[in-house]
């Protein structure tokens, strides 16, 4: 299977979870033993031993996680404001980090707003509940207005 930028997403989200529940003290080593954990799962469903987990992919996913962690902060007052009556803290674990790393792809990167806010809607939708597409989608979307005036 070759792997996508869906998967590096979706590896990315892993990774924010696990950080999430149990803040890492060294970024690094936590991503180096993410990559450990996935090299090992691959060769027990009987894949190469982690082929899909270097190269661009790999980058992709660790920019995120990194982004996301050091700017986590900041991006949390920002989406604040616009999660209406919820607070960041009260929203799912998943849901948080969907919501974390769509806003760090609209603040740092030149991917166009309506893939960003459909792969952070696809994977909350994937990774938790249906219902949570709403408050992603919505949430997105108003961020971006305030990031990307032009683009949206």
């Amino acid at each position: 299977m070759t792997a996508t930028r869906r998967q590096a997403r979706e590896w990315a989200i892993q990774m924010l979870t696990a950080a999430d529940l149990n803040p890492p003290d060294d970024l690094q080593e936590f991503l180096q033993a993410f990559w450990r954990q996935a090299k090992s799962l691959d060769v027990e469903d009987g894949g190469s031993g982690g082929e899909a987990v270097r190269g661009k992919l790999r980058t992709f996913a660790e920019e995120r996680v990194t982004g996301v962690m050091e700017g986590r902060d900041a991006i949390d007052a920002a989406l604040q404001p616009l999660l209406g009556n919820w607070e960041i803290y009260r929203l799912g674990t998943v849901e948080r980090a969907v919501l974390r790393m769509g806003a760090w792809e609209l603040q740092n990167t030149d991917i166009p707003v309506p893939v960003v806010i459909n792969e952070a809607v696809d994977l909350v939708n994937w990774y938790s509940s249906p219902k949570a597409r709403a408050i992603v989608n919505s949430t997105l979307d108003r961020f971006a207005k305030t990031v990307r005036k032009a683009d949206v």
